[in-house]
């Protein structure tokens, strides 16, 4: 019997931290909310998604370069980009509850619980009639019609109120929608109130010299201030992308669902500069070339969907994310947009500093328009783990818990065994981790059965375990065990690293995009 998702999604949270994934930050003092820390498996987990990303998307393409730019920068850099006066979440509160809400979450989530009941009439459909025509059965369905028509309602009224800036309007939609408290069960709402994401912090030696500087919500103003340092240093030709991974911090109010919405977390994310009038090819082209990569990953076709945003800010020519089916339903995990010239001609103004690029084909300067892309590495995380674990029942009626990560991303890439802790085992086994453990994070594990031991790595998602016997001392084969299929074989230690170079290694994922 299936679990329901909530009870999936608790137990990832635990087997997160029952396998070293990820801690709750300062546990031994009740936590900090809404951050976390990565254990000594998440860690390794993490950094082969960066390396993933990083390498799909730099050394694969010569027109892309990165760059680390610092956390803090100058204030101005705020006030040019919008953060300052725009970067705001509208905020709703629950009088009997007492607690607060986002109310666009609020709206979405509402209508996700509309479009699964036309996704349930679907199903009711698919089931009655062998041949089924989905689009016919949209277009005529008198239920499904109207529920499609209220969702249109709410989207064309939600659209309409946020590009207005009118959030009483925003509440009003809640109102009409009936949109109850999860805890109260109530609609007794407060007004919606906007409330700026941003970090303040200041610099100077003492608080009477101080500035006010703000820790940064996005990587990409990194990015756009070096944009002319790059192209110029680099000799880069339009078109041509800088890329970038690190840390930013939004005071998020509501911050819930683990690591998918956290006040610290990490993105990656790629600015890539175009000649104005090609900027709608290239939104689809990196729109294509992202879903492509993240299918790569073989965590499910249907686990993916484009959503193109209802609001588009004032500067947007489109925008679209790429969604996932995470425990807690279809949410956000990349987005792509097409930004136009606003940041640098933003930038441009605020610095006094010419931001354009002479075009040497046309003869002519002009500042680019820039396409993006950008995803959360956490939320990544926390897609690729979900979609791993899974429970199995085996012959006998003996369960195991595996944890199917892909090869090349898991943090351990075998397990290394002697059958015994004696007879010379142990030694041989030792020699294999280190010839290995030059090129891959490989373990020695002697404790308890063997069978306990595959167990606890199959759970761990470590792809492969090496086992070394006593046929091992007469003819240099040991037995390697597969993960998902449990099958063995003996291979010859001359071998194993040319084995572990065409499964786990990043080259097998980076082969499937070229």
């Amino acid at each position: 019997m299936s679990l329901k998702p909530e009870d999936f999604f608790k137990n990832v949270i635990s087997h997160c931290k029952e396998y070293g994934y990820i801690f709750q930050s300062s546990e031994i003092y009740d936590g900090l909310s809404a951050v976390y820390d990565y254990g000594q498996n998440g860690v390794e987990l993490k950094k082969n998604i960066r390396d993933y990303w990083w390498k799909a998307m730099v050394q694969l393409h010569e027109n892309i370069v990165g760059i680390d730019a610092a956390i803090f920068m100058h204030p101005t850099t705020w006030k040019a980009s919008g953060h300052v006066d725009a970067f705001n979440d509208p905020l709703i509160d629950n009088k009997d509850s007492k607690k607060r809400y986002r109310a666009d979450v609020l709206i979405e989530e509402h209508v996700a619980k509309i479009e699964d009941k036309i996704n349930k009439e679907v199903e009711k459909a698919k089931k009655r009639f062998e041949s089924f025509d989905e689009a016919m059965f949209r277009s005529t369905n008198g239920r499904v019609v109207e529920y499609q028509t209220k969702i249109n309602d709410i989207n064309n009224r939600f659209k309409a109120a946020l590009n207005a800036g009118n959030l009483e309007e925003v509440k009003q939609l809640i109102i009409d929608c009936e949109i109850v408290c999860p805890i109260s069960g109530t609609r007794n709402w407060t007004d919606v109130r906007q409330f700026n994401l941003m970090f303040s912090t200041q610099v100077g030696s003492v608080s009477e010299d101080s500035n006010t500087i703000y820790l940064r919500p996005e990587t990409a103003q990194g990015i756009f201030v070096n944009y002319s340092n790059v192209q110029k240093t680099g000799r880069m030709k339009i078109p041509f992308g800088i890329a970038q991974t690190g840390k930013a911090f939004r005071n998020e109010i509501v911050a819930r669902q683990f690591i998918f919405r956290m006040r610290e977390f990490e993105q990656m994310e790629m600015q890539f500069f175009v000649k104005p009038g090609t900027e709608n090819e290239w939104y689809d082209y990196w729109k294509n070339n992202r879903l492509k990569w993240h299918l790569s990953l073989g965590l499910g076709d249907k686990n993916y969907r484009y959503h193109d945003h209802l609001k588009l800010a004032h500067y947007a020519k489109a925008a679209c994310d790429i969604e996932f089916q995470f425990p807690f339903g279809f949410k956000e995990l990349e987005g792509i947009h097409s930004r136009s010239d606003f940041d640098l001609m933003q930038h441009e103004q605020f610095s006094g500093k010419k931001l354009q690029y002479f075009d040497t084909d046309d003869n002519k300067s002009y500042v680019p328009y820039v396409v993006e892309t950008s995803v959360g590495l956490d939320r990544l995380f926390l897609s690729i783990i979900s979609s791993a674990l899974r429970e199995e029942t085996l012959e006998g009626g003996e369960t195991r818990t595996v944890l199917g990560l892909p090869p090349a991303l898991a943090p351990i890439k075998a397990g290394v065994f002697p059958l015994i802790k004696r007879d010379g085992l142990p030694e041989l086994a030792e020699k294999i981790v280190a010839d290995l453990k030059l090129d891959y994070l490989v373990i020695y594990d002697e404790k308890d059965a063997v069978g306990k031991r595959y167990r606890r790595q199959d759970a761990i998602g470590t792809p492969y375990c090496i086992t070394v016997d006593h046929q091992s001392l007469e003819d240099h084969t040991v037995t390697l065990r597969e993960r998902d299929s449990m099958q063995q074989v003996r291979v010859n230690l001359t071998d194993l690293n040319r084995i572990l170079d065409e499964k786990v290694s990043l080259k097998s994922l980076l082969r499937t995009l070229i």
